[in-house]
């Protein structure tokens, strides 16, 4: 195959298994293909690097009906499942999707945006949190842009999202009525707005209760299941145990959940833990984790729908406010009372 700079449309025919003329159609009129060739013609082109080849075709044939999703991770949950919800938007007004697999490469994200001004796609949606910094992209023109599941730093965007911090007090208020009093928060960081603001709602919920500072454990984590597993070590090196464990995300819960086990203790006789997010996986691991909910569809079609009000310059639609949708407790497994009272 050629460079991944110079990926020709016979790279990508080859990989997905198609003709050339059914990569054409895909990239041109997407509507024209049926959903899982059009998949995987998007993989092939994900595959070869023939994205923005693609995407500076279809742009200079003069239509303004592209949707770029810049995305870190394409294999998060969270993304995966709220693409439906934006796509299935988009192509009920005639509009493709392009997804931005950025792989967190600033170099990734400039390469997509230089293609979108230049070719002035429709608008953008972003996952990442943040853009590239510089020069080059701060006199780039931009087209309308939402973001989505990670509010921008600097709120220069509109944002549609779960609401973290009614999340972070509702998932907290459950361990509280279940007697837990003595409370670990896995995963605070100053690197996700989405985080810090799940601690703001433990934090608002632990001083509702009136429980003091020293019955609430903080450890730091970047939501991995490496830093679920590293904060159990951290509290029995320290030799602070809570009787419950609230996640930043559910990806560190089961790495909470792994290290406990690993030291044979029962999830939840011994300690509660409730994550958030609610990936396919938390069904599966034992016992099945309680968890908050992200109405991820939901916030697809929202995000959606924000981006073609700026489109079409509605009233107020420019404006960089949030919408932030309620998320659900999902009660399963691994919640329960603690052992002992807090008076014993």
């Amino acid at each position: 195959m050629a460079p991944k700079d110079q990926a020709t449309i016979e790279d990508v025919a080859r990989i997905a298994g198609v003709s050339i003329a059914t990569v054409s159609r895909a990239v041109h009129s997407p509507e024209r293909v049926a959903d899982s060739t059009r998949k995987k013609v998007n993989q092939a082109i994900l595959v070869t690097g023939y994205t923005t080849n693609a995407m500076a075709r279809s742009l200079r044939m003069g239509r303004s009906n592209i949707i770029l999703v810049l995305a870190p991770d394409i294999g998060d949950p969270n993304f995966s499942s709220t693409l439906i919800g934006i796509e299935t938007e988009a192509r009920a007004r005639g509009h493709a999707i392009l997804i931005g697999h950025t792989q967190n490469d600033p170099a990734r994200a400039i390469d997509y945006l230089k293609y979108v001004t230049s070719h002035q796609a429709a608008g953008m949606i972003l996952f990442t949190g943040r853009l590239p910094t510089g020069d080059a992209v701060s006199a780039m023109p931009l087209p309308p842009t939402v973001a989505a599941f990670e509010p921008i730093q600097d709120g220069t965007f509109p944002y549609v999202g779960v609401d973290d911090c009614a999340g972070g007090r509702k998932a907290t208020e459950h361990l509280l009525a279940a007697g837990h009093r003595t409370i670990a928060f896995v995963g605070d960081t100053q690197m996700r707005i989405a985080y810090q603001r799940r601690r703001q709602g433990f934090d608002s919920a632990m001083d509702a209760a009136r429980i003091p500072q020293e019955n609430r454990i903080i450890i730091n984590g970047d939501g991995t299941t490496a830093s679920g597993q590293h904060a159990v070590e951290l509290l029995f090196m320290r030799d602070q145990l809570p009787t419950a464990f609230i996640c930043v995300n559910d990806t560190t819960a089961i790495g909470v959940m792994n290290a406990l086990a690993a030291r044979r203790y029962n999830v939840p006789l011994d300690f509660s833990v409730i994550g958030f997010d609610d990936v396919p996986q938390a069904t599966y691991v034992s016992p099945p984790l309680t968890t908050i909910r992200q109405p991820r569809s939901i916030i697809g079609k929202a995000a959606i729908s924000r981006l073609f009000d700026m489109i079409e310059k509605k009233e107020g639609a420019q404006a960089p406010t949030e919408q932030l949708i309620a998320p659900d407790l999902v009660l399963r497994g691994s919640v329960t009372s603690p052992k002992f009272s807090p008076d014993q």
